[in-house]
C-alpha cells in the first residue's frame, strides 16, 4: 500500500503471534476498539471454492482479532455469502453478542460479497487467545493437550483434508473416564414415524398382511365352459388402523 498521512502501516502475517504483539505495542499495551478486515482471496469464479477460502481467511482474521480487540469492541469483515455461511455466523456468535450481515449500496448486486458486523466483543469466560494455526502448521497436537476448561469446548477449526485430524471414514474409541462405563442415552427428538412403520414391523415379525381374502363365484364363466373363481381383498379402514395401533404399541414395548 502507498503511504497515507496519519496512518501507521505494519506488514506482517496475521497468523503469527508477532504481528499481534506489534499491533498492541503500537497502542502501548492497549487494545483496539475497531478491527476492519477487507481482505479477500483471488476470485476463481467458482462460488463454492471462493466462499470456503474467504471463510478460512476470515477465521484467521478472527484469530488475531482476539489478541488485539478490546472487550466491547467491533469487528467488520468481508464475507462471501453462500449456503454454508450459517456455520460462519455460529463461530462469530461465540465471541460477539451481536452479529449481522449487511450489503452496502456500493457493492454490486451480482457479487456474492457482503460485510459482517460483529458488535460487543465478549469472549467466553476463561478463553485464552492462542495462535494455534491448523491451516498451516500440522504439529499442533501438543497444544491441544494443554487446553483446559472452556478452551477445550471451543473446538479448533480444521482445514478440510487435514491428515492429523479425525477421519470421518473411521471409528474411534469413546473418550470415557477411567472405570466409567458407557451409558446409552436415546436421542432427545427421535425420528418421525413414517407411514410404513407398521408394515415393516409385521414383515420383521413374519406376520401375514392385514388384508383378508375371500373366494366366490365368478360373474362370468371361465374359458372352457367351467366356472372360475376370483380372489378379492376386502379390508376395512378401521381394521387397518387397529392393527397398526397394536403394532406400534408392541414396538414401543
Amino acid at each position: 500500500m502507498a503511504p497515507l498521512p496519519g496512518v501507521t502501516q505494519l506488514q506482517g502475517d496475521i497468523t503469527k503471534a508477532a504481528t499481534a504483539h506489534a499491533i498492541t505495542a503500537h497502542f502501548q499495551g492497549h487494545h483496539a476498539q475497531l478491527v476492519v478486515c477487507d481482505g479477500a482471496p483471488d476470485v476463481t469464479g467458482l462460488h463454492d471454492l471462493d466462499e470456503y477460502v474467504q471463510a478460512q481467511l476470515l477465521l484467521a482474521a478472527l484469530n488475531i482479532t482476539t489478541h488485539v480487540l478490546a472487550p466491547g469492541g467491533t469487528l467488520v469483515a468481508k464475507i462471501f455469502r453462500g449456503k454454508d455461511v450459517t456455520l460462519l455466523y455460529a463461530q462469530l456468535n461465540i465471541f460477539f453478542r451481536q452479529v449481522c450481515v449487511t450489503k452496502p449500496r456500493s457493492s454490486r448486486n451480482s457479487s456474492i460479497e457482503s460485510f459482517v458486523v460483529c458488535r460487543d466483543y465478549t469472549p467466553p469466560t476463561g478463553y485464552t487467545p492462542t495462535m494455534v494455526n491448523p491451516l498451516l502448521d500440522l504439529s499442533y497436537d501438543g497444544a491441544w493437550q494443554e487446553l483446559e476448561g472452556v478452551n477445550r469446548v471451543i473446538v479448533p477449526f480444521l482445514a478440510c483434508g487435514d491428515l492429523s485430524a479425525y477421519d470421518s471414514d473411521r471409528t474411534y474409541p469413546l473418550q470415557t473416564a477411567d472405570g466409567k462405563k458407557y451409558e446409552y442415552r436415546p436421542p432427545t427428538q427421535p425420528p418421525i414415524s413414517p407411514a410404513y412403520t407398521a408394515a415393516v414391523a409385521r414383515k420383521r415379525c413374519g406376520e401375514p398382511t392385514a388384508a383378508t381374502t375371500t373366494t366366490g363365484e365368478a360373474d362370468s364363466e371361465a374359458p372352457g365352459g367351467t366356472e372360475g373363481s376370483t380372489v378379492t381383498q376386502e379390508t376395512t379402514h378401521e381394521s387397518l388402523q387397529e392393527k397398526e395401533l397394536e403394532d406400534l404399541q408392541k414396538m414401543h414395548l
